[in-house]
C-alpha cells in the first residue's frame, strides 16, 4: 500500500474485467439503437397493486406495501431477491421525476430451463412495472455473436448512478448500465426461446434485456476465506459512499460465515474505487453479521439487516452495531430478501420472495429505535 491509497482489509478483494464494448455494439447491430430506462418507462406493461397493512401478516414495521399482478405473485419458475430504489440513484431521489425500485429475480430452472436473472423496474407513481432479462454477450474468435443468460443468484443489487451493480455470491458482482436496456421485437409470444437466430433475438419472452457491461470479480489471497456476495445495499451519506454487502448462511447448525463488508464508491463514476493495482478491497469487513440474514442497510448511524424465518414465519430485522445486534421479530412478512433506505421518508424497502406471500414493503426505520 502506497500512502496515497487508503487502509484497506487484506485477504479478498475485487478486480474489474475489461467492458464488453465490442460485444454489446454488436447486439446492438441486431437489435437496433438502445432505448434505455427513458424508452423502458415509456413501456411499462404490468401493474403493481396497494397492499392492506394487517401488521400481523405483512409486518410490524411495515407502513406501505404492494402485490405483484396475479402471474408474478404465483410464479414458481422466478423468485424476487434484490432491491434498490432512485433513492440511490440519484440525490434528488427521482429519475426523471419518477420515484423508482429496482428488483431482482433468479430463475428456479423447476421446470428444467435455467433462464438466468432479470431486473424489474416498478414506477412507484403510475403502479407499473416491466422485466428485463439480464443477458452476457460474447463474440467467439470468428467474430459470430452468441448471447447466454446471466446465471447467478441476484441477491441483492445496489442502483449507483447509471449503473446496476448486481450481487453474484461466489464471483462477486456483474455490472450493467441502464442506458444499455435494449428492445427485443415481438418476443412476448415466445417465453421458452433464447438466443440469436439469424438476425432475430429471443429472451425467453422478455420484451427487453439488459446486457451486462463487466464484472467485478471476487478474489481471495491464500490463507483466507472467501468473501460471498449474497446481497448489497448503497450508503449514500457516508465520505466517500460505499456499497454495503453481506454473507447469507444458513441456521445455527450449519456451517458458513456472516460477514458484512464495505468498499468504497468512487462518486465520479459510481465504480467501486480502486488502487494502484486496479484491485478493490474493502475499508472494512466485520464478522459480527447474524445467520440467516439476507439484505443490509446503514441508517442513521446502525445496521439493519433482514433475516429470514422460511416460507411460514415473519420476518425479522436487527438492528445496531455489527457483532451486539437487537433482534425485533415480526417485523417483516415471511422471506425477506435485501434491503434498501430510502433518506427522506426514513423507510427501509424490501421484497419478499415465496409465492403466494409476494410483497415490496417499507418499513419506518424509526420503529427500530
Amino acid at each position: 500500500m502506497t500512502a496515497s491509497e487508503p487502509p484497506h482489509v487484506q485477504g479478498v478483494h475485487l478486480r474489474r474485467t475489461d467492458e464488453n464494448v465490442r460485444e454489446i455494439a454488436a447486439l446492438e447491430a441486431v437489435l437496433g439503437e438502445p432505448a434505455g430506462l427513458d424508452g423502458l418507462l415509456d413501456d411499462l406493461g404490468h401493474r403493481i397493486r396497494p397492499a392492506r397493512v394487517v401488521p400481523r401478516l405483512l409486518g410490524r414495521a411495515v407502513r406501505e406495501a404492494y402485490r405483484w399482478d396475479a402471474h408474478d405473485e404465483r410464479d414458481v419458475q422466478w423468485y424476487p431477491q434484490g432491491i434498490s430504489t432512485s433513492a440511490d440513484a440519484s440525490d434528488t431521489e427521482d429519475v426523471g421525476g419518477r420515484r423508482l425500485l429496482v428488483t431482482t429475480w433468479y430463475s428456479t430452472g423447476r421446470d428444467r430451463v435455467k433462464r438466468g436473472s432479470r431486473v424489474t423496474f416498478v414506477d412507484l407513481d403510475s403502479g407499473r412495472y416491466r422485466h428485463v432479462l439480464l443477458v452476457s454477450p460474447v463474440l467467439d474468435q470468428a467474430g459470430t455473436l452468441t448471447l447466454r443468460p446471466t446465471g447467478i443468484h441476484a441477491g441483492g443489487v445496489v442502483w449507483a448512478g447509471a449503473y446496476l451493480h448486481v450481487a453474484a455470491t461466489s464471483r462477486g458482482f456483474v455490472t450493467a448500465r441502464v442506458d444499455d436496456i435494449m428492445r427485443v421485437p415481438g418476443d412476448d409470444g415466445h417465453p421458452d426461446r433464447f438466443g440469436i437466430e439469424g438476425m432475430s433475438v429471443h429472451s425467453f419472452g422478455h420484451r427487453y434485456v439488459l446486457p451486462v457491461r463487466f464484472t467485478y470479480r471476487a478474489y481471495t489471497d491464500e490463507g483466507h476465506q472467501q468473501l460471498r456476495y449474497s446481497f448489497a445495499s448503497l450508503d449514500r451519506r457516508s465520505d466517500p459512499p460505499a456499497l454495503v454487502a453481506g454473507e447469507y448462511a444458513a441456521g445455527r447448525s450449519a456451517a458458513g460465515t456472516t460477514r458484512l463488508a464495505r468498499y468504497r464508491l468512487d462518486p465520479a463514476t459510481w465504480q467501486l474505487s480502486t488502487g494502484e493495482d486496479g484491485y478493490s478491497r474493502p475499508v472494512a469487513v466485520d464478522e459480527g453479521g447474524v445467520r440467516q440474514m439476507q439484505g443490509v442497510v446503514v441508517a442513521s448511524g446502525r445496521y439493519h439487516v433482514s433475516v429470514s424465518h422460511g416460507r411460514w414465519m415473519p420476518g425479522s430485522v436487527c438492528s445496531g452495531q455489527p457483532g451486539s445486534m437487537r433482534e425485533r421479530r415480526w417485523a417483516l412478512p415471511m422471506g425477506p430478501e435485501d434491503l434498501s433506505y430510502w433518506p427522506s421518508t426514513d423507510r427501509i424497502w424490501s421484497v419478499t420472495e415465496h409465492p403466494r406471500r409476494r410483497w415490496i414493503v417499507a418499513m419506518d426505520r424509526g420503529w427500530f429505535d
